[in-house]
């Protein structure tokens, strides 16, 4: 008998790129995958109570790999939401293509399956692309910047102007990686001798020399040092940053700085014959207009204290005067603007003041087209069943049985028949 020959190595791969294809189209991996994103939910939904929303979003949901700690080292414990999603973009592109097939009664199937994938590919350009603030108003105040919740930044003015303030902003990233920082508009250099991404003050006690880490010569430091604190992720907390920094000019040493979030106002400094300030402080993102609150209403129910309704009626302002009116902020009611939304968050200061969350989202439509999409493909197949089912023939039954009615004179012979 003649002996089968070996497969080729092209036979090979084609059978390992099969299999790998089966793989990634098998419902067997659709359900494992909806576990897995059932159990990330319910693993994060607890962590909140540790964590907090956004540390539980940048854990869990929002990377590809889920470490959990195991004594001083973090080890890799599940699948982050970035490969889950992943997984499932693939497998649901992969099974409409390889099995599904196109046909116009599988149309809203298609639709459906459509709007799933824009929603996938909408969360992760939303993780991406999305930034969070917050702008505190007091009445009359105006502002054109909105602050960050969480991140710090290191600002070096010119102040030499009466009128104008010129400024570099370093993030806190570069300060933590201890990047030296050379920009054309500082006469010096700034080098980062310490970090401390959460820290607390105390007074400097004793001979400085021998102070644990780096300390100041100059500015609110030379009475003042800062010790590193654990970073906390609870949502009622905040960390508090401080660096330690060295500023040479071109003759040298011009002193040793303690910045810190801590301290309520910049540090001033002379040289080169301008008037300088240099602090840490929150994240600022400015913005080429104004608002001012004109009156923040805080509305209750008749005869009891229950909230009712919260709202800012703002003046929005552009350079110019281009664009200039009153804008009412309030509850399920945002203002969108220049790329923007506003929303109604809370106030303080015995309604004095109002915050906004300010939230930029350049893919914010996403997940409308494709609720959209869903909707309208669920609506397409369900009319297209129901108008089959419409349209099908009457029968006759006898007892559990169902006889169809033949048609012509002989079928209703049969029919009288039967009846």
């Amino acid at each position: 008998m003649p002996t089968a020959l070996p497969p080729s190595r092209s036979a090979r791969w084609l059978a390992w790129l099969a299999d790998i294809r089966d793989v990634f189209t098998s419902l067997k991996l659709t359900i494992v995958l909806l576990v897995f994103s059932m159990v990330l939910v319910f693993a994060g939904t607890l962590d909140q109570v540790n964590l907090g929303v956004w540390a539980v979003q940048e854990k869990y949901f929002r990377s590809f790999i889920v470490y959990v700690p195991l004594g001083p080292v973090a080890i890799p414990a599940f699948p982050g939401g970035y490969t889950v999603g992943g997984l499932l973009l693939l497998n649901l592109i992969g099974a409409h293509v390889y099995r599904f097939g196109f046909a116009w009664r599988k149309a809203g199937t298609v639709l459906t399956h459509l709007g799933l994938i824009v929603l996938l590919v909408g969360e992760l350009l939303t993780g991406l692309w999305q930034e969070d603030y917050h702008l505190r108003l007091n009445e009359g105040e105006t502002k054109n910047y909105a602050e960050s919740f969480r991140h710090h930044e290191l600002v070096v003015i010119d102040s030499t102007a009466a009128d104008f303030d010129d400024i570099v902003a370093v993030p806190e990233g570069m300060l933590g990686a201890k990047a030296t920082v050379q920009h054309a508009k500082l006469p010096f250099r700034v080098v980062t001798k310490a970090y401390y991404a959460n820290s607390s003050l105390h007074m400097r006690a004793g001979d400085a020399a021998a102070a644990a880490g780096p300390q100041a010569t100059a500015g609110m430091g030379d009475h003042v040092t800062a010790s590193p604190q654990p970073v906390t992720h609870k949502p009622d907390e905040r960390n508090i940053p401080s660096a330690i920094l060295e500023l040479f000019g071109t003759e040298g040493s011009l002193g040793t700085y303690l910045v810190s979030g801590h301290f309520p106002t910049l540090q001033a400094l002379s040289y080169a014959g301008r008037t300088w300030k240099i602090g840490l402080r929150v994240q600022r993102a400015y913005q080429p207009f104004s608002l001012t609150l004109l009156k923040f209403s805080h509305d209750t129910y008749a005869g009891t204290d229950i909230p009712k309704n919260f709202s800012s009626r703002l003046r929005l302002a552009t350079p110019g005067g281009r664009d200039d009116r009153e804008v009412l902020v309030y509850m399920n009611n945002p203002l969108r603007y220049a790329g923007l939304t506003f929303y109604q968050a809370g106030f303080e200061n015995n309604d004095r003041t109002t915050i906004l969350q300010v939230v930029r989202n350049p893919s914010w439509l996403v997940p409308y087209i494709a609720c959209g999409l869903m909707t309208l493909g669920l609506i397409f197949q369900f009319g297209l069943h129901l108008f089959g089912f419409v349209r099908k023939p009457a029968v006759a039954t006898t007892g559990s049985a169902a006889v169809p009615a033949p048609a012509g004179p002989a079928g209703r012979s049969a029919l009288a028949q039967l009846t």
